[in-house]
């Protein structure tokens, strides 16, 4: 085999940019520290890097989502214990009212404090969180969802009844705030199963307390074919007996006409209801009892002003007593539907928590495998760095020699 001058040079010379290449390539890693710099690097590994850095960016937006919606619901939570702090004031005030000899002014006094707790409660429903986005507006740009009249008082909603939702990872949505009409507008009167009211034009003292269903299944029976509206009607010495919308007589189980005698403190029960009273009725005094709540609505804001309506009517003991009964009972059931979204967004608030947790552990594992495909080995890649660098100078100086060499050097020897 005949092996020419030329072949050997050119040999050499594609050995030596090979060398060359392989060093370029080492450096480029020792100064980067990255192991892929092009795809051509390596075509598989370049494409999990790309996937990696693409669940690493949608792991960050989730956190950054995260860490919102829990801003926004502790600032929720904040609100709503407030709210819950006025609101146990309101009822202690009412109870006050009814349970102490009270003159005029001090009622008036009450209704001016009732006035700083209603104007304060409207602030409260309208903050807004750390965007200035309203908390209690639903899914609503608007930053002022509740509105009051500065002539009356009555308060209206202009947010909507929708809940707006986070994404906090890759199918899971969390709530980060709740409509206000849901917690202070859309509430049932009364008891939440019934309304019992002493009528308007009473002449006696009777005044109508706590009252509430006692047999649920008398209850359901009686409610069976339609919410109930039935009246109350007093005779002489308490004799009292009971008829329907129409007018038609009440009757038992055994089909006999509901009627009795009722006694100062006693209660009154049918139905599977127990309606407790106090003091003594005029005849023809009345008290209604109607159970269709769903129609039946009252928000917190008229609840309060009904109270410092009737502190500041100068009504009689039993009128005011009784209208503060009812407005009693129209502020539990606001004070029940703030506990129930307390606890809701306590709920969702452990599970932001819990993913966050859980996206951390992600974020760790996504960086590992990201750095085991993209990142290079320091320690190889300096000793790889090396040995490249004395392969190609011993190359260089081969070649040197070996280009010096000619037939006369050898006829010379």
């Amino acid at each position: 085999m005949r092996i020419s001058t030329a072949w050997m040079y050119q040999q050499s010379v594609n050995t030596m940019l090979n060398q060359q290449s392989e060093l370029a390539q080492t450096q480029n890693e020792v100064s980067t520290g990255l192991a892929i710099n092009v795809a051509s690097d390596n075509p598989v590994g370049a494409a999990q890097v790309v996937g990696l850095n693409h669940i690493l960016a949608e792991n960050t937006t989730y956190t950054s989502n995260n860490s919102s919606a829990t801003t926004r619901l502790s600032t929720e939570t904040s609100t709503l214990s407030s709210v819950s702090n006025l609101l146990s004031s309101v009822n202690d005030i009412a109870l006050g009212a009814i349970n102490s000899a009270m003159s005029s002014s001090d009622l008036s006094n009450m209704a001016t404090e009732l006035t700083q707790y209603r104007d304060q409660l409207v602030q409260l429903a309208n903050t807004t969180d750390a965007n200035g986005q309203a908390l209690f507006a639903g899914t609503s740009s608007t930053t002022t969802p509740f509105v009051m009249d500065s002539n009356t008082g009555a308060v209206t909603y202009a947010g909507n009844d929708q809940q707006s939702f986070t994404a906090i990872g890759s199918g899971l949505k969390v709530a980060n705030g709740d409509p206000g009409s849901s917690i202070f507008m859309n509430l049932p009167a009364g008891n939440g199963s019934f309304v019992a009211s002493a009528g308007s034009g009473n002449t006696g003292t009777l005044v109508v307390g706590a009252n509430s269903v006692t047999d649920a299944s008398a209850w359901s029976a009686a409610t069976a074919s339609g919410p109930i509206n039935d009246t109350i009607t007093f005779g002489a010495n308490g004799a009292y007996t009971v008829t329907d919308a129409n007018g038609n007589p009440v009757t038992d189980s055994s089909g006999n006409p509901i009627t009795g005698t009722y006694t100062d403190g006693g209660s009154i029960s049918f139905d599977g209801t127990s309606i407790a009273m106090s003091g003594t009725p005029a005849a023809g005094d009345t008290v209604t009892v109607q159970s269709d709540t769903a129609s039946n609505t009252q928000d917190v804001f008229t609840t309060l002003n009904n109270m410092i309506a009737a502190l500041q009517s100068g009504g009689s003991t039993a009128s005011i007593n009784n209208t503060l009964n009812r407005q009693l009972e129209s502020l539990n059931t606001a004070m029940d539907s703030v506990s129930t979204t307390q606890v809701a967004v306590g709920s969702r608030m452990d599970t932001l928590q819990q993913q966050s947790s859980s996206d951390a552990d992600l974020n760790v594992t996504y960086q590992s495998a990201l750095s085991d495909v993209q990142n290079v080995d320091m320690a190889t890649a300096i000793s790889n760095l090396s040995l490249q660098s004395t392969a190609l100078q011993a190359s260089q100086q081969v070649f040197a020699k070996v280009q010096g060499t000619s037939l006369f050097d050898y006829l010379q020897s």
